[in-house]
């Protein structure tokens, strides 16, 4: 598959019917670290997690910030946590791995981060990034046991895509491409 082929296919999938096996994940990690980082100090650290318990606890912790979500315009909150339980169950099915960086080195970490998703399509597979803020963040660090002068940059789910994805809504092409200045 070709490179934009592969960057117009992907699509952030929320549903799984099968995780991705131990050497699919290392493949894409691999092609993760394939990403430029600044003075090559290539920061990242990844966790893959498979211990249920774990992966429990990173859904609830997400189910719960995204609870957090004030109604939008025509929305209920029933309509928020219905939303929010849809992510916590976007766990289900998908292996989990956890991108780390040195702190403030998070820039770094997001080429990588793309790397694995576009890599993940060419294989067949899906993903799905899952972020953290705040004091829901501390706490992924503190399940993941992530050291203090490292910090959680997303929680990747990979699996065997269960759905399509959702089309993507993108603004008008070269709408938002200027010369010289704003």
């Amino acid at each position: 598959m070709d490179v934009y082929e592969a960057i117009e296919k992907r699509k952030t999938i929320r549903v799984y019917k099968g995780k991705a096996t131990e050497q699919q994940l290392r493949k894409l990690i691999l092609a993760g670290t394939k990403a430029p980082s600044a003075g090559n100090r290539q920061p990242w650290e990844f966790i893959m997690v498979d211990d249920q318990k774990i992966i429990d606890q990173l859904s609830e912790i997400k189910y719960q910030l995204n609870r957090q979500f004030p109604p939008q315009a025509g929305d209920t909150q029933k309509e928020v946590d219905e939303r929010a339980l849809f992510q916590k169950k976007s766990f289900e099915n998908a292996s989990i791995v956890a991108v780390c960086c040195d702190l403030e080195q998070a820039a770094n970490a997001w080429l990588c981060i793309e790397n694995i998703s576009l890599g993940a399509v060419a294989d067949d597979l899906g993903t799905g990034i899952v972020s953290y803020w705040g004091e829901a963040k501390k706490q992924a660090e503190t399940v993941l046991g992530i050291p203090g002068d490292h910090e959680l940059v997303c929680v990747l789910k990979i699996g065997v895509p269960g759905e399509k994805g959702a089309p993507r809504k993108r603004r008008a092409e070269f709408s938002w491409l200027h010369q010289n200045r704003f």
